[in-house]
């Protein structure tokens, strides 16, 4: 086991019709509002005009930025960080999926400085404070919601790119399987992907920890148990319920004691198909999890063969777990090759370029251009 520092300072409100004490928690922080959404869903599903209504009610000052893009652009954070500098907010208020409460993070850093907010992700800047984010979660995947880390793309510059830090931390996150009812089949089923590749990227981290790794199985489990009913039942309020608890308990640190990182090189090679094709953020995970699995099958020890036995409640090979878990992309509707998008022209030479731009790797697992290559063959 390797040594860990356990920390967390968001308050997790979760539960049905949790928002009653949405205006008292951010009264904590001021009256002045910011409030980021996406493109449309939050409109459609009437929960904007409900909690417009009650914070004006409530006295608040309400700003807004909407239109966030489901793989956010730095823009967008500039942008919205502008509005919140010029009318002095006291609080951030980000209502939406990951990419919403991501931009969020990185607005609320922007907000009290000058610089650029890209120089966070290249290390020219560091945050000295940040504006008080409260989220309301209505799309189940990312973690967001109880981690500091956002992925914001800069197209400019052909990137996308992560930050975190203790200052992006949620002050608190609302959770309502309730209002996830509403989110497609295809993205409910990326969001159970999405949840099960984090729990992913930390069995294959550095550190062997047997009571984080039941964590991670359990987790995974949960998932593989609620995950079906769900997308067959898309209004069941417990399902809903399961899965929203699960994605938080896979990214909130949890399945990381004991180890010193994740790997999360799919996680980077994934977002190169986001970047270039705009894949939603699920669907590049089911893509290059079975690959990278096949690829890099010996330098990942005994670890994916204990991964299915795990799972799957019975010994396997190490490609019969690879294609168990390629089954099991294909039962939740996600595609595990580049081809079942449909994405016309030839991918191979922008996908490697892109690759090679971004510095593709892990924490664990290191890449390099013949990887790339290999990788590329296996997942197009």
């Amino acid at each position: 086991m390797e040594n860990f520092i356990a920390y967390n300072p968001t308050t997790l409100h979760f539960g049905r019709n949790i928002l009653t004490i949405l205006g008292a928690t951010l009264e904590e922080y001021g009256n002045r509002v910011l409030l980021v959404y996406g493109k449309g869903s939050v409109r459609k599903s009437g929960l904007y005009d409900k909690i417009m209504a009650d914070l004006k009610m409530q006295g608040f000052v309400v700003s807004e930025y909407g239109g966030i893009k489901s793989n956010p652009v730095i823009e967008d954070v500039e942008a919205a960080a502008a509005i919140g500098r010029e009318r002095h907010v006291d609080v951030i208020l980000a209502v939406g999926g990951g990419s919403v409460i991501d931009s969020s993070k990185i607005i609320s850093v922007t907000i009290p400085v000058q610089n650029p907010a890209w120089d966070f992700f290249t290390g020219k800047a560091k945050p000295v404070s940040a504006i008080p984010l409260v989220a309301i979660l209505t799309l189940a995947a990312t973690g967001t919601e109880m981690n500091p880390f956002a992925v914001v793309t800069n197209h400019a510059l052909g990137q996308k790119s992560a930050f975190g830090s203790p200052l992006t931390f949620p002050k608190h996150s609302f959770l309502d399987p309730g209002l996830t009812i509403t989110v497609p089949l295809d993205y409910t089923a990326y969001g159970v992907a999405d949840l099960i590749a984090h729990c992913f990227e930390a069995w294959f981290g550095i550190g062997e920890t047997t009571l984080t790794d039941r964590f991670v199985i359990s987790i995974v489990k949960e998932a593989m148990e609620f995950g079906p009913k769900l997308l067959g039942d898309l209004k069941n309020y417990k399902y809903r319920e399961k899965i929203m608890f699960a994605a938080t308990m896979a990214l909130n640190g949890m399945t990381m004691y004991g180890r010193s990182t994740g790997d999360w090189g799919v996680h980077s090679a994934g977002h190169i198909l986001s970047l270039l094709y705009d894949v939603p953020h699920g669907a590049s995970l089911t893509i290059v999890y079975p690959a990278w699995m096949r690829h890099f099958r010996d330098r990942t020890g005994n670890r994916i063969a204990q991964l299915g036995s795990g799972l799957f409640d019975k010994q396997l090979t190490v490609e019969e777990t690879i294609d168990h878990i390629e089954d099991l992309f294909k039962s939740l509707g996600c595609p595990t090759h580049v081809s079942d998008l449909k994405i016309a022209g030839d991918l191979r030479k922008p996908i490697l370029e892109s690759m090679i731009h971004n510095k593709v790797n892990g924490g664990n697992v290191k890449m390099n251009e013949e990887d790339y290559a290999a990788l590329i063959a296996l997942f197009l």
